[in-house]
This record gives C-alpha cells, sequence and structure tokens, in this order.
C-alpha cells in the first residue's frame, strides 16, 4: 500500500504573499489560511497541494525539490510569470525538455519547460 502525496510545503517569510503569487501562477485557489501558513490547490478537494509556512530566515542555497511547469507556450509564460514577480535565474537542458529556471518573489528556484511535442 502506497501513501497518497498530499501536499508540497514550503517555506516563506511572508506566507500569505507567496501563496497567493503561486496561486495566481498556477490558476489555483487558496483553501486554508491561519496567520502562520496558506495552503493553495486547484480546487478544495483536488490533491496534491501547496502549503507555504512561515520561516524566521531567508531562503541562503539552491532547492533540493523544485516544481516543473509545463505551459503550452513557454516564452508567453515566461513573460507572464516574470510581469507577475518572478526573476530569471538560468537556462539549461533537463532531460530532453528544454527549460528555463525562473525564482518566485522569494527566491525559491521552479522551471518553465518547453511544450510536449
Amino acid at each position: 500500500m502506497g501513501s497518497l502525496w498530499e501536499s508540497l510545503v514550503i517555506d516563506a517569510q511572508d506566507p500569505a504573499r507567496l501563496a497567493r503569487w503561486w496561486a495566481e501562477a498556477l490558476g489555483y485557489q487558496i483553501t486554508y489560511e491561519g496567520p502562520d501558513e496558506v495552503a493553495i490547490r486547484r480546487s478544495p478537494d483536488e490533491l496534491p497541494g501547496l502549503f507555504f509556512v512561515r520561516a524566521s530566515e531567508a531562503k541562503a542555497t539552491k532547492n533540493r525539490l523544485h516544481i516543473d511547469l509545463r505551459p503550452s507556450d513557454q516564452e508567453a509564460e515566461i513573460e507572464r510569470l516574470v510581469n507577475m514577480g518572478a526573476r530569471y535565474v538560468d537556462v539549461g537542458r533537463r532531460g530532453n525538455s528544454a527549460g528555463a529556471m525562473l525564482a518566485d518573489p522569494e527566491g525559491n528556484e521552479f522551471c518553465v519547460l518547453r511544450g510536449r511535442g
């Protein structure tokens, strides 16, 4: 018997602000908000979600885990995310998919991959 993936937990200095940024980026909604933690999901009953919890210190090193996004139009999505406050970090190749590495407003890296096919 395996486990069900509930959520990915992300430390944040401002959980509410970062959760709202990711909710807009992914088209998710806030499903829970407390003083030091916020959860977002595509819909209230759909898993997995992202759970943002307060961290007292700023991010200092590269993520050991990151999110990969695969939009239908990579260039347009990168432009949209940068306009929302993401910043460009790196461009590289991951397997057979060319991806651009960006960072969210608190510096958490994520990749925007080229569409399949």
